[in-house]
């Protein structure tokens, strides 16, 4: 019993050691819970705040410079632009700049106007999560005034002993928002399934890659291909082909499903989702193999993939708008590339857009593909 115990405490204190003395695995252990946790907290359970808009002023008093400092108080909204031209204003929205844009009739001031003031709300419907939550945000700000004013016209009418403020008929719509929404009526499931599956494409190839390159290496498997007259690259490009054509599939058997189970719309070029699909593919498929270069088992590969390939499905706007995330996850997002292929995903997928329009995500991304396949093929150690 007692030489059991031993052996026992033995095991244990070999693990430890093990653990120890394997660097990247322990502060993958300590790391990745906490990062889980303040991701979780700030990107999934804080409310919607400080969503990037435009104001367009054509008039000039105190209504406008009220209704101004009431925008500026709410905290939904970060305003980025203030301009007296609609065009400038809506095309901010339309290059993805700001979220909406607040447009204020020429005639906003003149208080002597008896007609109803038309205010638009020009909205990038396809933000579904930033349109929910600016939508009755902006009706709320301008049913407050609208009421104000009203109120206002009635005391001025009953001063002077009016015949409508008598009727009772003097409370009016001074006001009437109206939503321009671009890109129709998005629903959640529009905004969602592009980055799924970007998402879906992201961790199938990171984990494929751990088993094709770490599974391999631990097994023996990867000794034994190294045996024959095969040069390295030879085996690495043949990986990183075979892991694409599984790509190619399940990208095309996801868009299927798509839009068969959930009436999914592309109003771009399915040939170009595709694409970005596959191009995406690839550079995740790098990635893998610039991270399994380094590993010398699959448990390696999993703790030192996993508090890099977590968190993008977090900052990289999966599910939130990055704008109304803490200013550091933001600057993070933009450094992962699951951000470019989102965005490129949903710009084909809602807003139709077409290659020339997302030509950023695909330099970037390519950018991304060229340095991880470098890093890992170079990397690569033939010496297992």
């Amino acid at each position: 019993m007692d030489f059991e115990l031993k052996k026992f405490f033995w095991m244990f204190k070999k693990d430890i050691l093990t653990l120890w003395r394997n660097k990247p695995r322990l502060v993958s252990i300590i790391a990745f819970p906490i990062m889980m946790i303040v991701l979780f907290g700030y990107g999934m359970g804080g409310s919607i705040e400080h969503i990037p808009i435009a104001v367009v002023n054509m008039s000039d008093g105190e209504l406008t410079n009220g209704t101004l400092d009431v925008i500026n108080n709410v905290s939904i909204y970060n305003v980025e632009n203030v301009t007296d031209d609609v065009d400038v204003g809506k095309e901010l929205v339309d290059k993805g700049d700001v979220k909406a844009a607040i447009i204020l009739p020429p005639n906003y001031d003149n208080l002597t106007d008896t007609q109803t003031k038309d205010v638009t709300l020009y909205l990038d419907s396809s933000d579904q999560i930033a349109s929910q939550a600016l939508v009755p945000a902006t009706e709320q700000v301008f049913t407050g005034i609208n009421n104000k004013l009203s109120i206002e016209k009635l005391t001025k009418l009953s001063t002077l002993n009016s015949p409508v403020a008598n009727s009772g008929t003097s409370i009016v719509e001074s006001l009437k928002l109206e939503i321009d929404r671009i890109y129709g009526n998005v629903k959640y499931i529009d905004f969602l399934v592009p980055a799924i599956l970007s998402m879906i494409i992201m961790f199938s190839c990171v984990t494929g890659m751990g088993q094709s390159i770490a599974g391999e290496r631990e097994t023996g498997e990867l000794a034994r291909l190294f045996m024959t007259p095969t040069n390295v690259r030879t085996i690495v490009w043949g990986k990183i082909l075979s892991k694409l054509t599984i790509e190619i599939l399940r990208a095309l058997i996801l868009l299927i499903t798509a839009i068969i189970l959930f009436g999914v719309v592309i109003k771009g070029s399915i040939l170009l989702a595709i694409g970005m699909l596959v191009l995406g593919a690839l550079c995740f498929v790098g990635f893998g193999i610039m991270i399994s270069a380094s590993a010398s088992t699959q448990e390696d590969y999993t703790q030192m993939v996993m508090p890099l390939s977590m968190p993008m499905m977090f900052i990289s706007g999966v599910f939130y708008p990055i704008e109304t995330m803490p200013w550091i996850f933001q600057k993070l997002a933009y450094i992962c590339p699951l951000t470019y292929l989102n965005d490129a995903m949903r710009s084909i997928m809602i807003k139709g857009f077409g290659i020339g329009d997302i030509w950023i995500d695909i330099s970037v991304l390519l950018g991304f593909t060229v340095l991880f396949l470098i890093l890992g093929v170079v990397r690569f150690n033939r010496d297992i």
